[in-house]
């Protein structure tokens, strides 16, 4: 009893504090240092992030800037990865965008949504967190991954070109519509100071990038180009500037929306929560092969939900771990979850100290700075080893890239289709597993006859079924075991290997009962061999074992080739069916233990010949 209380109170603290595990290791100076210095580096990145981010979401910078406050705190303290940065990033940023714009809603009220939709995927992740139910996010298979990451990437970088250019971009329902209509407009709306200045800030990305890449290239570029911008008067000759970004902490607030529009709230919602949880515990996952540390499925699901309900409640939005920061976190040396506590207040210095330095930010910096940010999640290499692995995959991963880049900005569309494909090729696969008749090969293992032209008998064939035996494929097997009855005119003995049978339903069940009735009509016995426990339950609580009879089941082959040549005799033919390993005798003089050694190979080459299993 006392071992149980323990164990309740253990799991207790790793469910609700989970931060016991990490916050006493921070007495040791050398911790404490480094997180410290990589919560610092971390936060010079997610400052002009965040704000970047909000933008392309629809919202003030501020936003962004309330959403990467309290957020990586509270992901930090109750998840389960010690390296993950949370806070707003570009794909869930895009989506939040997505899901608003249609509505037509007011600034006032397009804020108030973004928050509401924070928190209605916050309460759904700490519901599948807290039930156990992380493993949902499974539906969302690697393909579909590969393909929406990639398109929205190019979705999200495209959508950045009019600001680059200082062009207001009429927006179409699809995106080729607006790139169209970008298109049209080069000629004569380009602003040539706002091209100029995205086109500074890209270089500047791109040569912090590849000449000081453990530098905060990011904070430098913006710096830089606030100082270019107030220098030459970029906002008097008509270049968009953040200008006043409103300081002082966020207050805690609930979203006031028109509840004729939750309905249309809810399907985007449970789609960031899906996929900004796929996104982080991806990257905590590629974190922890590393540094070896327990990631818990379900505790990171309830940490993104707080941090999602926190970040809604504090005039932020949706938000997710961020690849960017995390590797910059786990590069500048991050041992625990304090590194993004450092962040996290040092945004809030900034929201109370430093936001009048950003008057001078060109909206153009910020385009430049989200367009280097996901340019990296283009990779073409996933797509052609998904397809090398199974083409299936490679289908699906194609089919997601082409429908979200069509239904952009509407993301989840590709999801919807990906998730679809997926499901349905399972099916497919599932519907006609590997059935084919063994026999022995020159070493003693069984394989399939007709793919290794191996002997077979014609009065006793044993069959393999590679797959779960249910309503889907249950027909599939009786077609090909009755395919095969009638090619062996002189079948007297029919062995079913079910080993590889996991599950059983009632289709199933019934499918063998009837398969056993037609067999024992047509004058042929039927064995069941190396059947897994729970599947012999379920026939033995179906009455079908007592049907079948006990002496037809068997745990090995060797058994059931045994009980055959004993019933059945020479009129039988399983010479396929046995291995005779040759043993070689050798007499040594003078060695009185030769007998020994003899007796021992005699006894080798026994079990060899009982055990063909």
């Amino acid at each position: 009893m006392n071992d149980y209380l323990i164990q309740l109170v253990n799991d207790g603290k790793k469910r609700f504090v989970p931060f016991l595990d990490w916050i006493f290791e921070l007495k040791k100076p050398e911790i404490l240092r480094a997180d410290i210095i990589a919560g610092i580096t971390v936060a010079l990145v997610l400052i002009p992030q965040s704000m970047a981010y909000a933008q392309l979401a629809g919202l003030p910078p501020q936003m962004g800037l309330y959403a990467a406050f309290l957020v990586p705190i509270v992901a930090a303290l109750f998840g389960s990865s010690r390296q993950l940065q949370n806070g707003p990033v570009a794909i869930i940023s895009l989506m939040t965008a997505a899901a608003l714009i249609p509505l037509g809603l007011e600034p006032e009220q397009y804020i108030a949504y973004a928050a509401m939709i924070a928190i209605l995927a916050g309460i759904m992740q700490v519901v599948l967190g807290l039930l156990r139910l992380g493993v949902m996010v499974d539906f969302l298979s690697h393909p579909v991954v590969i393909g929406f990451t990639n398109a929205a990437a190019i979705v999200i970088s495209s959508l950045q070109l009019g600001k680059l250019l200082g062009i207001d971009v009429e927006s179409g329902s699809h995106l080729y519509e607006t790139l169209w209509n970008l298109l049209k407009a080069i000629p004569n709306e380009t602003h040539m100071p706002t091209l100029m200045m995205g086109a500074f800030s890209l270089l500047l990305l791109l040569g912090f990038k590849k000449f000081t890449p453990r530098l905060p290239g990011i904070l430098f570029t913006v710096v830089i180009s606030i100082l270019v911008s107030w220098a030459i008067g970029f906002e008097g000759m008509g270049g968009k500037i953040v200008a006043e970004v409103n300081s002082g902490l966020p207050a805690f607030k609930a979203p006031s929306i028109n509840p004729d529009h939750l309905s249309n709230l809810l399907l985007p919602a449970f789609m960031i929560a899906l996929l900004s949880f796929v996104e982080a515990f991806s990257i905590a996952k590629a974190v922890a092969s590393k540094t070896r540390q327990h990631l818990s499925a379900d505790q990171e699901m309830v940490g993104k939900g707080l941090a999602n309900l926190v970040a809604g409640v504090t005039q932020g939005y949706a938000v997710s771990g961020s690849f960017s920061r995390t590797a910059v976190a786990f590069d500048a040396g991050a041992k625990t979850g304090f590194a993004a506590i450092v962040s996290g207040i040092i945004v809030g210095i900034t929201l109370l100290f430093l936001t009048p330095l950003l008057y001078h930010l060109p909206v153009a910096t910020l385009a430049a700075v989200i367009i280097i940010a996901v340019i990296g999640l283009i990779q073409l290499q996933p797509f052609k080893h998904a397809w090398t692995v199974n083409p299936h995959d490679g289908f699906v991963t194609l089919a997601v890239f082409a429908s979200t880049l069509y239904f952009a900005p509407h993301l989840e569309w590709g999801i919807f289709i990906g998730i679809g494909l997926s499901l349905l090729f399972y099916l497919y696969r599932t519907m006609t597993p590997h059935f084919a008749e063994v026999s022995l090969t020159e070493e003693g293992v069984y394989r399939d006859a007709r793919l290794n032209a191996l002997k077979t008998s014609k009065t006793v064939a044993f069959y393999r079924y590679d797959g779960d035996l249910y309503f889907a494929n249950a027909g599939y097997l009786e077609r090909k075991m009755l395919n095969a009855v009638a090619d062996k005119p002189e079948l007297k003995v029919l062995v079913l290997d079910l080993e590889a049978v996991d599950q059983i339903d009632a289709t199933g069940e019934e499918m063998l009962s009837h398969m056993s009735e037609r067999l024992a009509e047509a004058g042929i016995e039927f064995y069941i061999s190396r059947i897994k426990f729970k599947v012999e339950d379920a026939l033995k609580r179906s009455g079908l074992y007592k049907k079948i009879g006990a002496a037809h089941f068997f745990d090995k082959r060797a058994r059931a080739i045994k009980a055959i040549k004993e019933k059945y005799g020479d009129t039988v033919d399983v010479s396929n069916l046995i291995y005779h390993k040759p043993v070689e005798i050798v007499v040594y003089e003078g060695d009185d233990s030769s007998s020994d050694d003899n007796n021992e190979h005699k006894k080798n080459n026994q079990k060899n010949e009982n055990s063909n299993d």
